[in-house]
């Protein structure tokens, strides 16, 4: 028999941020606690920041009946001369039997002790005290807080419990709060509970009381109220998507109103203006024709018929905390960029100052300028390449003023406008517009979809910034661990890989840290390589075994990997491949006892079937081609197959005469070799 179940956790205000943290977790929780307690039903989870609400349109009353089997020691080993051991006294007090009211049982092995008891199921309200309790228990949302005399803790005191099973409220305590029939209304409405008899009567009094319980309702209300005020207004709101959810979980009673500034505040930079209004008054930005207005949405949660006094109310609120950034912003100005003060500015142990880390990304800068300004065709498979010339003294510029604006009081107050204060500082300053640009791109990219540095210059200064982190933070032992990385070196790697292949940058991190290793004392160079190549199959999205193949090539240039992987993971995916595999199996098979990185020579005099002299012929004309990419020099290499399955069906390759044998081994090893130089085909697996 079922019933409903309606459990509400009232609780003091939950701070968003953590409670938004743990949401993604609060329902499997529940869940596994049910399954735990075969109790598993479906339900939802509401939530407000007043109450933690699980509702189940149908639970058990009971657990149902069950069968319990344990099983244990072989009998020759449970008996000796026929009295029990240990392991069978052992067994019989696990059961909560006697050795004689065991039973045995041969599951094909041989007999072993047995015993088969059948549990009758509890009933639910008896277990739902224990559930509740293990379930708030359960979640995590970083700091907690105690509260009166007790000792335990939560992020927040609980107020009111009320558990309904049907009708019947169910004993229960959390927190030494006793289950009951009352929940709290809106905070504008009373601050006196009211009384619900059944799960309906307890949504229907939520809404009379100003609660909208359903978080998607509110977010929809919240949604609404802003398309309407974009067209009433003819206007456009940023709708921050963090922003949105944080106010869904401060909410209770939603309500979307556009308020306005100075005009004079628009003299601000707009992320200054937008972070201000977001960071400290939860507020969204609007526009106008692209352009940031002198208004802004606030949310409020009052339950009331005139919103004028909390319009106002926001909009001084808001004065002092632009005013601030005003001020802020006119002293660094004036007092331009600097990077003195980054001597006393402690990068982390170990590697010294901010200054110092500039010096170690400007040797880094100078050596990629070298590297870019002297490559080739040889060095990269694009032909215009390199055509734009990377002036070293500009570099070096812009990478001892790319954390200056750390010293900056601007910056100071919103840490996350690192790097774009600099761009608007150096820009006032009268810096080149290659170096201003570069400022505020460092950091680039800093997100899955974050956008990339918009040049080779700033891609640079990019890079320096994330190989700097890598090389430097592996040299003290600052390395990721399990889900652990505070410095964000996982992202670095992606970073350098993404602005190699959005820049056709040949970068060679081996050859990079051997040039440079000098500058980090204590770097294991395997180790930092080791960590990068495993990254590698998290960033590229192709089957591992095809990059195992690339890799297998003994490539360590970054952008030569991208494109060897962009020219055979088509390749790969046809449905051609499979006939391949199967001739480079063969392949393998038949120079497995070759040196295969040793220097390998055909003797023509020595061909003698028309097959290998055609294969032979083949593979010199494929081989003497100079190919734009990798996918024409992978397309007419494959299309030696023919050739090569020519030569497996009609030439004996164990010739009597070792000269021949071994001639037409390294003719099959030259064909290997010419594959290896882009991937050790054998590696990949379908």
């Amino acid at each position: 028999m079922n019933k409903p179940l309606l459990i509400e956790i009232g609780v003091e205000e939950l701070p968003a941020i953590p409670f938004l943290k743990e949401l993604k977790n609060i329902e499997k929780k529940w869940s596994d606690i049910l399954e735990k307690n075969r109790l598993l039903c479906d339900f939802d989870f509401f939530y407000t920041p007043r109450r933690l609400v699980l509702w189940h349109r149908e639970f058990q009353i009971k657990q149902e009946d069950s069968t319990q089997e344990q099983f244990g020691a072989p009998i020759k080993i449970a008996f000796k001369d026929g009295n029990p051991t240990g392991a069978a006294l052992g067994f019989a007090k696990k059961c909560g039997v006697s050795v004689e009211e065991l039973d045995k049982i041969d599951q094909g092995r041989g007999e072993v002790l047995y015993f088969k008891k059948e549990v009758i199921g509890t009933d639910s309200k008896d277990l739902l005290n224990e559930m509740i309790n293990e379930f708030i228990n359960s979640l995590n949302f970083g700091k907690s807080m105690r509260w009166a005399s007790r000792s335990d803790s939560f992020i927040r005191p609980i107020r009111s419990l009320a558990v309904l099973l049907g009708e019947e409220i169910v004993p229960a305590e959390l927190f030494g709060v006793k289950s009951s029939n009352h929940a709290f209304a809106h905070r504008m409405v009373s601050y006196e509970p009211f009384t619900f008899d059944f799960a309906g009567d307890y949504f229907c009094k939520l809404d009379k009381n100003g609660v909208i319980l359903y978080p998607d309702e509110r977010r929809k209300i919240i949604l609404e109220q802003m398309k309407k005020i974009e067209n009433e207004n003819a206007v456009k709101i940023d709708i921050d998507t963090e922003l949105l959810e944080e106010l869904v979980a401060i909410t209770e009673y939603p309500t979307a109103l556009i308020g306005k500034f100075d005009k004079e505040f628009l003299e601000l930079p707009e992320e200054v203006i937008v972070t201000s209004m977001k960071e400290h008054q939860r507020y969204f930005a609007v526009y106008k024709d692209g352009n940031l207005t002198n208004n802004f949405i606030v949310v409020s949660n009052s339950k009331t018929e005139d919103f004028s006094y909390i319009i106002a109310g926001n909009e001084k609120v808001l004065r002092p905390r632009l005013a601030d950034g005003m001020f802020f912003y006119k002293n660094d100005s004036n007092n331009g960029l600097s990077n003195e003060g980054l001597k006393k500015l402690v990068f982390v142990e170990g590697l010294g100052s901010m200054y110092e880390k500039c010096e170690r990304e400007a040797k880094i800068a100078s050596y990629l300028v070298k590297l870019f300004n002297n490559s080739t065709s040889e060095v990269t498979l694009d032909p215009i390449f390199n055509k734009d010339y990377i002036d070293l003294e500009l570099i070096q510029r812009a990478v001892m003023l790319s954390k200056a604006d750390l010293m900056s009081e601007m910056v100071y107050e919103f840490t996350e406008l690192q790097g774009l204060m600099g761009y608007y500082y150096a820009k006032i300053a009268g810096e080149d517009e290659l170096v201003y640009t570069a400022l505020k791109e460092q950091y680039l990219p800093d997100g899955e979809d974050s956008e990339l540095p918009s040049n080779k210059f700033s891609s640079i200064i990019a890079l320096s910034y994330k190989l700097d982190n890598l090389m430097g933070l592996f040299s003290v032992g600052k390395i990721p661990s399990g889900s652990k990385d505070p410095f964000g070196l996982r992202r670095a790697a992606a970073g350098i890989v993404k602005i190699a292949m959005e820049h056709k940058l040949s970068l060679d991190l081996n050859k990079i840290i051997d040039v440079l290793a000098d500058n980090y004392k204590g770097l294991d160079k395997k180790q930092l390589l080791d960590f990068f190549n495993e990254r590698l199959f998290k960033i590229f999205e192709v089957n591992p075994s095809v990059l195992k193949a690339v890799l297998g090539s003994g490539e360590t240039d970054i952008y030569k990997i991208s494109q060897k992987l962009c020219a055979l993971n088509p390749i790969v995916q046809g449905d051609n491949f499979k006939e391949y595999v199967s001739t480079f199996k063969r392949v393998a098979n038949i120079i497995k006892d070759l040196d295969i990185d040793s220097k390998l020579e055909v003797n023509k005099s020595l061909l003698e079937d028309d097959e290998e002299k055609e294969l032979y012929e083949r593979y010199a004309k494929v081989t003497a081609e100079n190919y734009l990419t990798y996918d024409e020099e992978l397309e007419a290499l494959f299309a030696l197959k023919p050739n090569l399955d020519n030569f497996f069906d009609n030439v004996f390759v164990n010739h009597d005469d070792e000269k021949i044998k071994i001639n037409r081994k390294n003719l099959i090893g030259l064909v290997y070799q010419a594959f290896k130089n882009i991937a050790d085909i054998k590696e990949i697996t379908i």
